[in-house]
Protein backbone atom coordinates (compact mmCIF):
# COMPACT_ATOMS: atom_id res chain seq x y z
CA UNK A 1 0.00 0.00 0.00
CA UNK A 2 2.81 2.41 0.88
CA UNK A 3 4.48 1.75 -2.45
CA UNK A 4 1.22 2.48 -4.28
CA UNK A 5 0.77 5.75 -2.41
CA UNK A 6 4.32 6.81 -3.24
CA UNK A 7 3.75 5.89 -6.90
CA UNK A 8 0.54 7.92 -7.04
CA UNK A 9 2.19 10.91 -5.41
CA UNK A 10 5.13 10.78 -7.81
CA UNK A 11 2.77 10.45 -10.77
CA UNK A 12 0.74 13.43 -9.60
CA UNK A 13 3.91 15.49 -9.17
CA UNK A 14 5.12 14.59 -12.66
CA UNK A 15 1.76 15.45 -14.21
CA UNK A 16 1.76 18.77 -12.35
CA UNK A 17 5.29 19.59 -13.56
CA UNK A 18 4.36 18.62 -17.13
CA UNK A 19 1.30 20.88 -17.12
CA UNK A 20 3.36 23.68 -15.61
CA UNK A 21 5.96 23.24 -18.36
CA UNK A 22 3.45 23.52 -21.23
CA UNK A 23 1.33 26.27 -19.67
CA UNK A 24 1.02 29.30 -22.01
CA UNK A 25 0.37 32.86 -20.85
CA UNK A 26 -2.86 32.81 -18.85
CA UNK A 27 -2.74 36.17 -17.03
CA UNK A 28 -2.36 39.70 -18.44
CA UNK A 29 -3.07 38.31 -21.89
CA UNK A 30 -3.25 40.77 -24.81
CA UNK A 31 -6.39 41.02 -26.92
CA UNK A 32 -6.22 38.57 -29.82
CA UNK A 33 -9.61 39.52 -31.28
CA UNK A 34 -8.12 41.66 -34.08
CA UNK A 35 -6.43 38.47 -35.38
CA UNK A 36 -9.73 36.64 -35.76
CA UNK A 37 -12.01 36.83 -38.78
CA UNK A 38 -9.10 36.44 -41.22
CA UNK A 39 -7.52 33.64 -43.16
CA UNK A 40 -3.76 34.17 -43.43
CA UNK A 41 -2.01 33.91 -46.78
CA UNK A 42 1.22 31.96 -46.33
CA UNK A 43 4.08 34.18 -47.55
CA UNK A 44 1.47 36.36 -49.21
CA UNK A 45 -1.05 35.45 -51.90
CA UNK A 46 1.65 34.03 -54.12
CA UNK A 47 2.37 32.07 -57.26
CA UNK A 48 6.00 31.03 -57.68
CA UNK A 49 5.48 30.53 -61.40
CA UNK A 50 4.11 34.03 -61.95
CA UNK A 51 4.86 37.64 -61.12
CA UNK A 52 3.80 37.41 -57.47
CA UNK A 53 6.17 34.86 -55.91
CA UNK A 54 6.29 34.04 -52.22
CA UNK A 55 7.38 36.74 -49.78
CA UNK A 56 7.32 39.42 -52.48
CA UNK A 57 5.76 42.86 -52.46
CA UNK A 58 3.44 41.72 -55.26
CA UNK A 59 2.20 38.76 -53.21
CA UNK A 60 1.60 40.95 -50.17
CA UNK A 61 -0.22 43.53 -52.26
CA UNK A 62 -2.54 40.84 -53.65
CA UNK A 63 -3.26 39.48 -50.18
CA UNK A 64 -4.06 42.89 -48.72
CA UNK A 65 -6.29 43.82 -51.66
CA UNK A 66 -8.22 40.55 -51.23
CA UNK A 67 -8.65 41.10 -47.49
CA UNK A 68 -6.41 38.27 -46.33
CA UNK A 69 -4.16 38.46 -43.32
CA UNK A 70 -0.51 37.88 -44.18
CA UNK A 71 2.09 35.48 -42.80
CA UNK A 72 5.70 36.31 -43.66
CA UNK A 73 9.27 35.44 -42.68
CA UNK A 74 12.02 37.78 -41.46
CA UNK A 75 15.78 37.51 -41.20
CA UNK A 76 18.78 39.82 -41.39
CA UNK A 77 21.02 40.59 -44.35
CA UNK A 78 24.77 40.91 -43.93
CA UNK A 79 24.47 44.65 -43.32
CA UNK A 80 21.66 44.29 -40.77
CA UNK A 81 18.63 45.06 -42.93
CA UNK A 82 15.46 43.21 -41.94
CA UNK A 83 14.46 41.37 -45.11
CA UNK A 84 11.51 39.16 -45.92
CA UNK A 85 12.73 35.72 -46.98
CA UNK A 86 11.99 32.19 -45.84
CA UNK A 87 14.92 29.92 -46.65
CA UNK A 88 18.31 30.18 -45.01
CA UNK A 89 19.96 30.01 -48.45
CA UNK A 90 19.15 31.70 -51.76
CA UNK A 91 19.33 28.54 -53.83
CA UNK A 92 15.63 27.64 -54.13
CA UNK A 93 14.22 31.14 -54.57
CA UNK A 94 17.01 32.92 -56.45
CA UNK A 95 19.09 30.10 -57.96
CA UNK A 96 22.31 31.45 -56.48
CA UNK A 97 24.51 29.94 -53.75
CA UNK A 98 25.06 31.25 -50.25
CA UNK A 99 23.18 32.24 -47.12
CA UNK A 100 20.93 35.27 -46.97
CA UNK A 101 23.24 36.58 -44.25
CA UNK A 102 26.19 36.39 -46.68
CA UNK A 103 24.69 39.20 -48.80
CA UNK A 104 24.12 42.87 -48.13
CA UNK A 105 20.67 44.19 -48.97
CA UNK A 106 22.07 45.89 -52.09
CA UNK A 107 23.52 42.56 -53.22
CA UNK A 108 20.24 40.75 -52.54
CA UNK A 109 18.42 43.23 -54.74
CA UNK A 110 20.44 42.06 -57.74
CA UNK A 111 18.68 38.69 -57.70
CA UNK A 112 15.11 37.94 -58.74
CA UNK A 113 12.63 35.74 -56.88
CA UNK A 114 11.72 32.57 -58.80
CA UNK A 115 12.57 34.14 -62.14
CA UNK A 116 10.08 36.98 -61.72
CA UNK A 117 10.73 40.71 -61.72
CA UNK A 118 10.39 40.79 -57.92
CA UNK A 119 13.37 41.14 -55.58
CA UNK A 120 13.82 40.34 -51.88
CA UNK A 121 11.88 43.08 -50.07
CA UNK A 122 12.84 44.98 -46.94
CA UNK A 123 10.38 44.57 -44.10
CA UNK A 124 9.97 48.33 -43.79
CA UNK A 125 8.74 48.44 -47.39
CA UNK A 126 6.21 45.69 -46.67
CA UNK A 127 4.91 47.62 -43.68
CA UNK A 128 4.52 50.71 -45.81
CA UNK A 129 2.64 48.69 -48.44
CA UNK A 130 0.25 46.93 -46.06
CA UNK A 131 -0.20 50.04 -43.89
CA UNK A 132 -2.50 48.36 -41.37
CA UNK A 133 -5.03 47.12 -43.94
CA UNK A 134 -4.82 43.52 -42.70
CA UNK A 135 -3.14 41.85 -39.69
CA UNK A 136 0.33 40.33 -39.96
CA UNK A 137 1.77 37.11 -38.55
CA UNK A 138 5.49 37.81 -38.44
CA UNK A 139 7.76 34.77 -38.23
CA UNK A 140 11.23 35.49 -36.90
CA UNK A 141 13.92 33.22 -38.35
CA UNK A 142 16.31 32.92 -35.42
CA UNK A 143 19.42 30.80 -36.05
CA UNK A 144 20.30 29.13 -32.76
CA UNK A 145 21.39 31.80 -30.24
CA UNK A 146 21.62 34.85 -32.52
CA UNK A 147 18.50 36.86 -31.66
CA UNK A 148 19.62 40.10 -33.32
CA UNK A 149 16.63 39.96 -35.69
CA UNK A 150 14.33 40.55 -32.68
CA UNK A 151 15.39 44.09 -31.70
CA UNK A 152 15.88 45.02 -35.37
CA UNK A 153 12.33 43.91 -36.17
CA UNK A 154 10.92 45.59 -33.08
CA UNK A 155 12.41 48.94 -34.06
CA UNK A 156 10.39 48.82 -37.27
CA UNK A 157 7.19 47.53 -35.70
CA UNK A 158 7.25 49.94 -32.76
CA UNK A 159 6.04 52.74 -35.06
CA UNK A 160 3.72 50.58 -37.18
CA UNK A 161 0.04 51.44 -36.78
CA UNK A 162 -1.32 48.11 -38.00
CA UNK A 163 -2.11 44.98 -36.00
CA UNK A 164 0.51 42.24 -35.85
CA UNK A 165 1.86 39.37 -33.81
CA UNK A 166 5.21 37.60 -33.81
CA UNK A 167 6.03 33.90 -33.84
CA UNK A 168 9.12 31.73 -34.01
CA UNK A 169 10.26 28.13 -33.77
CA UNK A 170 13.10 29.31 -31.56
CA UNK A 171 11.98 29.94 -27.94
CA UNK A 172 14.75 32.51 -27.56
CA UNK A 173 12.81 34.91 -29.77
CA UNK A 174 9.74 34.61 -27.55
CA UNK A 175 11.89 35.07 -24.45
CA UNK A 176 13.25 38.30 -25.93
CA UNK A 177 9.73 39.61 -26.52
CA UNK A 178 8.54 38.43 -23.11
CA UNK A 179 11.39 40.37 -21.49
CA UNK A 180 11.37 43.49 -23.66
CA UNK A 181 7.88 43.81 -25.21
CA UNK A 182 5.35 41.96 -23.06
CA UNK A 183 2.45 43.72 -24.73
CA UNK A 184 3.24 42.18 -28.15
CA UNK A 185 1.34 38.99 -28.97
CA UNK A 186 3.83 36.14 -29.24
CA UNK A 187 3.35 32.65 -30.64
CA UNK A 188 5.30 29.42 -30.41
CA UNK A 189 5.74 27.64 -33.73
CA UNK A 190 6.07 23.88 -33.51
CA UNK A 191 5.95 20.66 -35.47
CA UNK A 192 6.36 16.95 -34.90
CA UNK A 193 10.10 17.34 -35.38
CA UNK A 194 10.91 13.74 -34.55
CA UNK A 195 9.27 12.72 -37.83
CA UNK A 196 11.87 14.58 -39.91
CA UNK A 197 15.50 14.05 -40.77
CA UNK A 198 18.10 15.97 -38.77
CA UNK A 199 15.56 16.98 -36.13
CA UNK A 200 15.80 14.10 -33.71
CA UNK A 201 17.08 14.18 -30.17
CA UNK A 202 16.04 15.53 -26.79
CA UNK A 203 15.93 19.22 -27.79
CA UNK A 204 13.52 18.60 -30.66
CA UNK A 205 11.39 16.31 -28.51
CA UNK A 206 11.05 19.10 -25.96
CA UNK A 207 10.22 21.61 -28.69
CA UNK A 208 7.55 19.49 -30.35
CA UNK A 209 5.90 18.88 -26.99
CA UNK A 210 5.96 22.60 -26.10
CA UNK A 211 8.06 22.00 -23.00
CA UNK A 212 9.57 25.50 -23.12
CA UNK A 213 6.20 27.21 -22.68
CA UNK A 214 6.96 27.62 -18.97
CA UNK A 215 9.58 30.21 -19.85
CA UNK A 216 8.18 31.66 -23.12
CA UNK A 217 4.50 31.82 -22.06
CA UNK A 218 3.13 32.10 -25.62
CA UNK A 219 -0.22 33.72 -26.42
CA UNK A 220 -0.82 31.19 -29.18
CA UNK A 221 0.67 27.98 -30.50
CA UNK A 222 1.06 27.59 -34.27
CA UNK A 223 1.33 23.88 -35.08
CA UNK A 224 1.58 21.77 -38.22
CA UNK A 225 -2.08 20.91 -38.78
CA UNK A 226 -1.15 17.37 -39.84
CA UNK A 227 -0.19 16.66 -36.22
CA UNK A 228 -3.20 18.23 -34.52
CA UNK A 229 -3.45 15.30 -32.13
CA UNK A 230 -0.22 16.08 -30.24
CA UNK A 231 -1.18 15.98 -26.55
CA UNK A 232 0.64 19.12 -25.44
CA UNK A 233 -0.90 21.15 -28.25
CA UNK A 234 -4.40 19.89 -27.44
CA UNK A 235 -3.99 20.59 -23.74
CA UNK A 236 -2.78 24.13 -24.41
CA UNK A 237 -5.97 24.84 -26.32
CA UNK A 238 -8.55 22.86 -24.36
CA UNK A 239 -7.23 23.09 -20.80
CA UNK A 240 -5.60 26.53 -20.87
CA UNK A 241 -7.74 28.19 -23.55
CA UNK A 242 -4.72 29.05 -25.70
CA UNK A 243 -5.38 30.17 -29.28
CA UNK A 244 -4.40 27.49 -31.80
CA UNK A 245 -3.08 28.41 -35.24
CA UNK A 246 -2.88 25.84 -38.04
CA UNK A 247 -0.09 25.82 -40.60
CA UNK A 248 -0.10 25.29 -43.50
CA UNK A 249 -3.55 24.41 -44.89
CA UNK A 250 -3.34 23.46 -48.57
CA UNK A 251 -6.90 22.56 -49.57
CA UNK A 252 -10.53 23.12 -48.71
CA UNK A 253 -10.73 19.58 -47.31
CA UNK A 254 -7.79 20.19 -44.99
CA UNK A 255 -9.37 23.44 -43.84
CA UNK A 256 -12.65 21.76 -42.95
CA UNK A 257 -10.88 19.01 -41.01
CA UNK A 258 -8.77 21.52 -39.08
CA UNK A 259 -11.67 23.70 -37.94
CA UNK A 260 -12.47 21.48 -34.96
CA UNK A 261 -8.89 21.63 -33.67
CA UNK A 262 -7.69 25.15 -34.51
CA UNK A 263 -8.87 28.74 -34.27
CA UNK A 264 -6.83 30.54 -36.95
CA UNK A 265 -5.62 29.22 -40.29
CA UNK A 266 -2.61 29.88 -42.51
CA UNK A 267 -3.30 28.71 -46.06
CA UNK A 268 -1.32 28.17 -49.24
CA UNK A 269 -2.16 27.14 -52.79
CA UNK A 270 -5.94 27.73 -52.79
CA UNK A 271 -8.54 30.36 -51.87
CA UNK A 272 -10.77 29.37 -48.91
CA UNK A 273 -14.37 29.14 -50.11
CA UNK A 274 -15.70 30.88 -47.01
CA UNK A 275 -13.66 33.91 -48.03
CA UNK A 276 -15.03 33.77 -51.57
CA UNK A 277 -18.60 33.80 -50.30
CA UNK A 278 -18.17 37.01 -48.34
CA UNK A 279 -19.21 40.31 -49.82
CA UNK A 280 -16.30 42.11 -51.46
CA UNK A 281 -17.27 45.39 -49.86
CA UNK A 282 -16.84 43.77 -46.46
CA UNK A 283 -13.55 42.19 -47.42
CA UNK A 284 -12.07 45.44 -48.63
CA UNK A 285 -13.42 47.61 -45.86
CA UNK A 286 -10.16 48.80 -44.40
Amino acid sequence: MAALIIFLIMTAVLVFLYLLAIMPRIVHKPDLKPLSGFYYAHRGLHDNEGEAPENSLAAFRKAAEAGFGIELDLQLSKDGEVVVFHDVTLERACQVPGLVSDYTYEELCRHRLFGSSEAVPRFQDVLKLVDGKVPLIVELKVPWQDISVCPATDRLLSEYRGFYCIESFNPLALIWYKKNRKEVIRGQLADRFSAGKGTRGLLYRLLENLMFNWVTRPDFVAYNHQHAGMLSRRLCRRLFGNTAVAWTIQSEAELERAKSDFDLFIFDGFIPSAHKRQDNQTLLKF
